[in-house]
């Protein structure tokens, strides 16, 4: 770890938790110092292109990959959808640290650049007719999140097409099937137009027994009743 003093946002042998970090901080409203976002953005950039990385993004270590990471909302993936994921997901943590130094923003380009290559080749397959969606709903939701951040093209048109395939995939039990609950309303939360609100109310019961959980214990745990306070309104 980078750091001994105060919050800490470089882990030396894990993207997944740095990425982690650095969300954490947007989670909270909190802004990071200036030489603490500095080595963070450039850590992260050194992992851009390096073996390993998904569509020459940034590189997970082996045992995340293997192992599986968790998602920020508590979620497990690994293999192929954990290094996909932790791609969109360094994308967005680079553009909210906003460093202008020439090497970080060189390594977002090229990892942008990566996943849109990837989007395309996903695309010229005539059964993916909804460029809102990308591989399966774990990964679908990553790539919403770098959408939401910026990245890629076609934000609202891919955000909207997504959302609308969401509603396709309800449970019946205030769910979506093959997607990720927290993770997804992690997502729509932060989308403005009605049709995320729509999911949202859908999910609306599921959300306010978690907000009536109160002193959670754990990270994860932490964070899902502080989104469900939120999406209430409480």
């Amino acid at each position: 770890m980078l750091f001994s003093e105060g919050p800490v946002f470089v882990h030396a042998d894990s993207l997944s938790q740095t990425v982690d970090a650095v969300h954490q901080a947007e989670f909270e409203r909190r802004k990071i110092p200036a030489p603490q976002a500095l080595a963070a953005a450039r850590w992260i950039a050194a992992r851009q292109g390096l073996p390993g990385a998904y569509g020459g993004t940034f590189a997970a270590f082996d045992q995340e990959t293997a192992k599986g990471i968790s998602l920020f909302t508590g979620e497990r993936v690994k293999f192929a959808s954990a290094r996909h994921i932790l791609g969109e997901e360094a994308c967005r943590a680079l553009r909210f640290l906003k460093i202008t130094d020439s090497v970080v923003q060189t390594a977002l380009e090229r990892g942008d650049e990566g996943l849109m290559r990837c989007v395309e080749r996903f695309a010229k397959d005539p059964r993916n007719n909804n460029p809102g969606l990308y591989c399966c709903g774990k990964c679908t939701v990553g790539f919403w999140r770098n959408l939401l951040s910026g990245g890629l093209d076609r934000q609202e048109e891919r955000l909207w097409r997504g959302v609308q395939h969401l509603r396709s995939a309800r449970d019946g039990e205030g769910g979506w099937r093959r997607f990720p609950f927290w993770y997804t309303t992690l997502s729509l939360s932060q989308m403005e137009f009605r049709g995320a609100k729509e999911e949202l109310e859908y999910a609306r019961v599921k959300i306010e027994q978690t907000a009536r959980r109160r002193g959670m214990h754990g990270a994860f745990a932490h964070r899902r009743y502080t989104l469900a306070c939120r999406v209430l309104g409480l």
